[in-house]
């Protein structure tokens, strides 16, 4: 095992342990990260609640070029994630899964691209459909870690951020359109002064037909998305995360199977969504590609 996982705190240690097991277990699986429908159609083994396509905390597999403005963090930054979410138990309108997400932020302003951030995402989503409302309700784990680099080259210090939560989220299908609200409850958090609160809320958008056809190979639509976030560790500041671009699918697939890639043009202001940079604000703008096998 690296030394340096194993010196770090239990709880941790078990959310590097947990996502790891989960990527290896589910190795060469289904990425549900499918947009969604218009109204009432759910897609054939696709997820019950369809991902937030804006959300930066989205388990999902993707990677993203920054500029930003912010105190701490680099002008330039390279942000990845590697996140997944998988199927336990299933019926035409319920689901049960696990959902495991690891993102990482390296500062790209710097030759030796340092790691600056990483944060640890494990989560049990149950989800549910009826017509054209769906409604997720989710218990999950969240932990951060200052990368080592980072920290010897600005003299950095760690925060010891973890916690748990609970999720409850309710979205409705609007043609080709999708908007969604709720909230979180944070607790059994560190530091004991984080304040629980988060009001969450967005709006989703899927071109019904195709932009443009790359002969039998793929084909594009556009996409959009908004997603807003009220913290109320922050005094009730909203961070504000906006991607649009084209979704890229498998003209042969059938419905809600097979790849799709995404070129998305990404935009966030707000209060920083990494984890130890979480009382920063941050604002930026960038490209990112995502897929999904």
């Amino acid at each position: 095992m690296d030394a340096r996982i194993s010196l770090l705190p239990p709880r941790r240690r078990i959310a590097r342990l947990v996502v790891a097991a989960v990527m290896v277990a589910h190795g060469g699986g289904r990425v549900f990260a499918q947009a969604p429908l218009p109204a009432g159609e759910g897609r054939p083994g696709g997820p019950v609640f369809e991902p937030l396509r804006a959300d930066p905390k989205e388990p999902e597999f993707f990677a993203t070029y920054l500029w930003t403005r912010s105190p701490r963090l680099a002008s330039r930054l390279g942000t990845v994630g590697f996140g997944e979410t998988m199927s336990l138990l299933r019926t035409a309108d319920w689901q049960l899964a696990i959902a495991a997400g690891v993102f990482s932020q390296f500062d790209m302003a710097r030759v030796t691209a340092d790691l600056m951030n990483t944060d640890y995402l494990v989560g049990i989503p149950l989800t549910y459909r009826h017509g054209a409302l769906s409604t997720r309700f989710r218990l999950y784990h969240q932990s951060s870690h200052m990368g080592d680099e980072y920290m010897v080259h600005n003299h950095a210090e760690r925060v010891d951020l973890s916690f748990e939560g609970v999720e409850a989220l309710v979205a409705r299908e609007l043609s080709h359109w999708r908007v969604y609200g709720g909230g979180e409850y944070i607790f059994a958090r560190s530091p004991a002064d984080l304040r629980p609160g988060v009001l969450h809320g967005g709006a989703e958008y899927r071109q019904p037909g195709s932009l443009v056809r790359l002969g039998r190979f793929a084909t594009g639509r556009l996409v959009a998305a908004l997603d807003g976030k009220s913290v109320q560790d922050r005094n009730w500041q909203v961070g504000w995360s906006f991607v649009t671009g084209l979704e890229l699918d498998d003209p042969a697939a059938a419905l809600g199977s097979g790849w799709h890639w995404t070129v998305l043009l990404k935009a966030y202001t707000g209060p920083s969504p990494y984890g130890e940079f979480y009382r920063d604000r941050v604002s930026s703008v960038g490209l990112g590609v995502g897929f999904t096998l």
